[in-house]
């Protein structure tokens, strides 16, 4: 069964704008299709959500990205994140749903972007060629809040580096197939339900597709077995 991974980004729960809409477009992509795609949600802000990405895991890190054989601390601290990565990795699709925190993604997402980011799981390296993304193949719809910016708004409202950056990365790893929907601002707003409308509306749309092409994921997963 095609999975789809949810990475909540919010700690704010039921009173998350961008985990509504998540599951707002989870709702119209499960609708989309007679099957029934597994959700797994992974919640960021949840109690040990994710291991400490500290001095053992980066020296593990570099131990592989430079040939080099890791201790045994640092071989417990590459399989906690192996974990991690492998939850992300074994997902089908994706959808994201990220509050902008100071111009940037809230620290649990880049936290949880760094431990699965690795050499030899997420992306390669070629010293000729640079840098190759691993995990082709893959679709992602990520939605994006934010209180007071909103694109065309004057700098005095805020910058965005986190939609960028997060399709960077995106890129990065090779997931080229993302689509990103945005609702803002979400406070400094003299109509955030007609906001919001254009926001579920966009999903709504983008829903059939995103169905779609799960479901010939699972076709292809039939054929093989």
């Amino acid at each position: 069964m095609p999975t789809i991974l949810h990475v909540n980004a919010s700690p704010r729960y039921a009173n998350s704008d961008s985990l509504q809409l998540a599951r707002h477009f989870i709702d119209s992509v499960q609708a989309a299709e007679e099957e029934t795609f597994e959700v797994e949600t992974l919640d960021l802000f949840g109690d040990d959500a994710l291991p400490v990405f500290g001095r053992t895991a980066a020296a593990a890190k570099m131990a592989v990205f430079s040939g080099q054989e890791q201790t045994p601390e640092q071989i417990t601290a590459w399989e906690s994140a192996r974990a991690v990565f492998d939850q992300f990795a074994s997902a089908d699709a994706y959808v994201f749903n990220i509050p902008m925190w100071n111009a940037g993604v809230p620290y649990a997402l880049k936290q949880w972007i760094d431990i699965i980011t690795q050499p030899g799981w997420s992306f390669g390296f070629d010293p000729e060629k640079g840098y190759r993304g691993l995990m082709e193949g893959k679709q992602a719809m990520a939605i994006h809040t934010s209180g007071v910016y909103a694109p065309g708004v004057p700098a005095a409202f805020g910058k965005d580096f986190s939609s960028t950056f997060f399709a960077d990365w995106l890129d990065f790893v090779g997931i080229e197939d993302a689509a990103h929907v945005r609702f803002a601002p979400t406070v400094l707003n003299g109509d955030v339900d007609g906001t919001r409308k254009v926001a579920d509306a966009e999903l709504t749309a983008a829903a059939p597709q995103f169905a779609a092409k799960l479901s010939s994921v699972g076709a292809f997963q039939l054929v093989n077995d």
